[in-house]
C-alpha cells in the first residue's frame, strides 16, 4: 500500500463496461523526506472505493491487489483508493503533509 494526494478527477465518457459507476481520481504518490511527506511528481489514475475528494491524503494499492475490493472485483484496474488518511506518525512524530 502507498500514500498519495488526490490532485484531480478523471472523466471518461467512453470506457470498458466494468468501469461503469466507478469514480476515477488522479493521485500523486507521496515520498517521505526529512520528517515530512512530499509529492513524488508522478501521477496515477485510481478507482475511488471510499469517497475521497480532491486535496485529501489517501491510502492506495496497485497491481493485482487493486482488484480485490468489492468495488473493483473482476475489473481491469491497476490502482484503487482504499482509505482516507488522517495522520501519519513515524517514530512518535507526526509527518507534515504538503
Amino acid at each position: 500500500m502507498f500514500i498519495a494526494k488526490v490532485i484531480g478527477n478523471v472523466v471518461a465518457t467512453q470506457k470498458n463496461d466494468k468501469f461503469l459507476g466507478m469514480k476515477l481520481l488522479l493521485i500523486q504518490p507521496y515520498v517521505g523526506r526529512g520528517g515530512r511527506l512530499e509529492v513524488s511528481g508522478s501521477s496515477v489514475v485510481a478507482v475511488d472505493s471510499v469517497g475521497a475528494g480532491v486535496g485529501e491524503c489517501v491510502l492506495f494499492t496497485q497491481g493485482s491487489s487493486a482488484r480485490l475490493t468489492p468495488v473493483t472485483k473482476d475489473a481491469p484496474v491497476d490502482a484503487v483508493i482504499v482509505g482516507i488518511v488522517d495522520s501519519v506518525e513515524v517514530e512518535g512524530k507526526l509527518l507534515e503533509k504538503p
